[in-house]
């Protein structure tokens, strides 16, 4: 069994990312595509699962949320907005002085650490790991910390592509070979479909909530559907 989550060739792929992570027009600009659809995505699963009155501006108010993988907090500071004690965690120590720097100028007091998850100490009633679990040494061990780290009315929220020829084409034929992502940024054979996802989640002592795609069009570009053949978001709380 892995001991860390941390493969060291990503988290130097990703940590070389990290002098442009908040320019919309960067090597992250996929992800500053994506963010508003997952951002809709938790909004919803936060007012579902808490029975949230969804016009709060900070429904998250009194709450301690963990994001994993948290770059340079294109996630991790809408969170802080909506209310939670936030605490961001990435393999990358570049992410994380960039996220450090890009929170401070903004005001939000945000825990950020360099480390995998299994660094992280305590339990959190919101996790969040958006595309990172492809990334990682062992999903299986990877879930098992999560699990491990969510309250027991707690709220886990993942995203990744899944491993379908169309997903391929998209993300790295496509988006890689076009340079709209860096080159090496992804591995066909990591990709998890979500049957796939939702066995390992049980096989963690996780309970699947909800599962919603994300697709793309020229007229809507990325957006919640109910076809998750390219890339899917996962809702869990504990079994």
């Amino acid at each position: 069994m892995a001991t860390t989550s941390i493969r060291p060739g990503e988290a130097a792929h990703f940590g070389a990312m990290a002098g442009d992570w908040w320019d919309p027009a960067g090597k992250s600009a996929m992800l500053h595509r994506l963010n508003p659809v997952r951002l809709a995505y938790i909004r919803d699963r936060i007012d579902q699962h808490w029975q949230c009155d969804e016009r709060a501006l900070r429904p998250l108010e009194g709450k301690s949320a963990l994001d994993v993988g948290c770059g340079a907090g294109l996630l991790a500071e809408p969170l802080a907005r909506l209310g939670a004690a936030v605490t961001g965690v990435d393999a990358a120590p570049q992410l994380v002085a960039a996220a450090r720097d890009h929170a401070a100028g903004r005001g939000l007091a945000i825990d950020y650490r360099a480390g995998g998850v299994e660094d992280v100490s305590g339990r959190f009633d919101l996790i969040t790991a958006m595309e990172v679990i492809e990334h990682v040494a062992s999903p299986r061990t990877f879930l098992a910390n999560l699990a491990e780290r969510l309250a027991d009315d707690g709220l886990l929220i993942l995203s990744t592509p899944n491993r379908t020829q169309w997903s391929r084409l998209l993300t790295i034929t496509l988006a890689e070979g076009l340079g709209q992502i860096p080159r090496g940024t992804h591995r066909y054979e990591d990709f998890i479909t979500p049957e796939e996802m939702q066995s390992m989640m049980a096989a963690a002592g996780l309970g699947v909530e909800d599962v919603a795609g994300i697709a793309v069009s020229p007229s809507r570009g990325f957006h919640l559907s109910d076809d998750p053949s390219l890339n899917y978001l996962v809702a869990a709380r504990r079994a």
